[in-house]
């Protein structure tokens, strides 16, 4: 349990803002109801005390939006946080939006809901809000390749239950996406992807939103540790978001800080976006930056940041020998 007196005043004062721009209404759940500022658990695995207490320190800062997948290895903790927030902040499991997805090995059709109930009974939830397939690859021992659409019209039918609320995708290329909607009764409600300062990837995001496809940002800070299997730091690895000197600038004038002003850059730009962190005070900051005011001016220096430092930093194309993001910035 989180002792809410642990949270500063300033989170506090925040949590009638976020009632503004955050908490969004989730009756009835669609895609334009997911709060823009969410919570990310990636990771989030020093231990399964502070993976629960962070869960639960989010939501008891403002937080109605928690990402979460079984590939972190940590959904039981997740919902351990989510019962102790909701139970410390006297709210409704309907009060917080909750994204889990389908890993690779779940995706032979007779296998997704399988999986689905094994997520349920980790997170102690009856349904997700959003169901996301977390890549467009298959990796079920002893199985020939398995399409997609297949999976996703296994997917599909989880609609019909009271399990799900929204199904989705994450990390698709524009073919595989066209491939995806021609040839299924129901398009993704949301795309999640990488996208930052660094990687943009501002017409492939104007797309969705033209489509009427949600979008949500992970990575939003510019994640400079390795996931997948990517490469770390190189020669051609820019400075930290936290350190680059222009996006410094727009914080230092509008006394915001910089992961701040990457995430009011995410959401102001119509994403949600999904930072993560295990230490309360970080937790606090990421919360705040829906009180960072952005001018145009500093949307058009971000976009000079993009062109000058274009990074995508989770690519595991080569490590599971398939191609991945084509077509797209940073590849």
């Amino acid at each position: 349990m989180v002792p809410l007196t642990s949270i500063s005043i300033v989170a506090l004062a925040l949590l009638g803002l976020s009632i503004a721009q955050n908490q969004i209404p989730i009756t009835p759940n669609t895609p334009s109801h997911i709060p823009a500022l969410g919570f990310g658990t990636w990771n989030l695995k020093i231990s399964s005390a502070n993976t629960s207490a962070a869960v639960s320190t989010a939501i008891q800062i403002g937080y109605r939006h928690i990402d979460c997948a079984p590939i972190y290895g940590n959904e039981k903790d997740v919902g351990k946080g989510i019962k102790d927030g909701l139970e410390e902040m006297g709210l409704k499991r309907e009060d917080v939006w909750v994204t889990s997805k389908l890993w690779n090995d779940h995706h032979e059709p007779d296998m997704v809901e399988e999986a689905l109930e094994q997520t349920l009974h980790d997170l102690g939830l009856e349904y997700l809000d959003l169901y996301l397939m977390h890549w467009p690859v298959a990796s079920v021992p002893g199985k020939s390749i398995i399409s997609y659409i297949n999976t996703w019209h296994a997917m599909e039918a989880l609609l019909t239950t009271s399990k799900v609320r929204q199904i989705g995708i994450s990390n698709f290329s524009p073919h595989q996406l066209h491939h995806l909607i021609s040839s299924s009764t129901h398009k993704p409600s949301i795309h999640q992807f990488e996208a930052h300062p660094y990687l943009q990837q501002t017409d492939w995001v104007k797309w969705h939103q033209d489509h009427g496809i949600r979008v949500t940002a992970y990575s939003p800070l510019a994640n400079l540790n390795p996931v997948y299997g990517s490469p770390g730091k190189s020669k051609d690895t820019p400075p930290s978001l936290l350190e680059n000197k222009e996006i410094s600038e727009i914080a230092e004038k509008r006394g915001c800080t910089n992961a701040q002003v990457a995430l009011k850059w995410g959401m102001g730009r119509g994403t949600s976006v999904i930072p993560k962190s295990s230490h309360t005070s970080r937790i606090e900051e990421n919360f705040e930056a829906l009180g960072c005011d952005l001018e145009e001016e500093d949307y058009d220096t971000i976009s000079e940041v993009g062109k000058k430092y274009l990074k995508r930093f989770n690519n595991p194309s080569e490590g599971w020998g398939v191609p991945l993001y084509e077509g797209l910035d940073g590849t």
